[in-house]
């Protein structure tokens, strides 16, 4: 295992690794170890009480972030006739179809980090399911990729829009923003993602469904929530 650097050795002392904190107090720690010299992306790891085996215990979704993730996303968009204009006009930053499709195809292109499409060309996107399904980048009408409203699902995103999905551990990773949000931002997106979790609940889901959640900076150690705090 490779050795910690002094400043993340330096942030675990703070850290009460024993403890479960409620979600102020672990973003003001968190605050508190980030101490590296860029503006570091602030995550959850929210491990759930489902069996992802089955379809029936699936949690998947997305949502805007009242304070939007702090990141630039480029959007790929796959649309033709009057929804290119409309697509273009709303922000994105690749409108087309053929074109995108052979681009990635032939030149393992992936200048972006979202693909939307509207249904009536989703013939054409299909074809390119093996490239980007593994990379998550697939558009998909759960999540709000697949749409005729093009310009609602391209604001939407460049407004911080996410998506969350349990992995095959029965983890959720989602990013909250950046360290430079500060405190009360942190915990309003903290609240807005935690209740769109809970209400994602599978019906078969049995037992606790949250079973741990943590917080932690890019560079920095994590640190434990209390499941039973994150709404209060």
């Amino acid at each position: 295992m490779p050795k910690r650097g002094k400043k993340y050795q330096e942030s675990i002392k703070l850290i009460d690794r024993n403890s479960l904190y409620d979600p102020s107090e672990a973003i003001e720690l968190m605050l508190k170890t980030a101490k590296a010299n860029f503006d570091e992306t602030v995550g959850l790891s929210i491990r759930l009480g489902v069996d992802p085996r089955h379809a029936d215990q699936q949690v998947r979704g997305a949502m805007v972030l009242p304070h939007g993730t702090g990141k630039t996303r480029k959007v790929l968009v796959f649309a033709k006739g009057e929804k290119v204009k409309e697509a273009e006009e709303a922000g994105a930053d690749y409108v087309g179809l053929e074109e995108y499709a052979e681009k990635i195809q032939k030149e393992n292109w992936f200048d972006f980090d979202v693909v939307v499409a509207t249904p009536d060309v989703m013939n054409v996107v299909g074809k390119l399911g093996r490239v980007l399904g593994p990379k998550g980048l697939m558009p998909n009408p759960k999540s709000g990729t697949v749409s005729f409203d093009i310009a609602k699902a391209v604001k939407e995103i460049k407004a911080g829009k996410i998506e969350y999905r349990v992995d095959k551990t029965s983890i959720v990773h989602v990013p909250i923003g950046k360290i430079s949000f500060g405190a009360e931002k942190l915990l309003d997106n903290f609240k807005a993602l935690m209740e769109a979790i809970v209400k994602a609940r599978p019906a078969a889901a049995k037992g606790q469904y949250l079973r741990s959640v943590v917080i932690s900076s890019t560079m920095g150690p994590g640190i434990k929530i209390n499941p039973s705090r994150v709404l209060d």
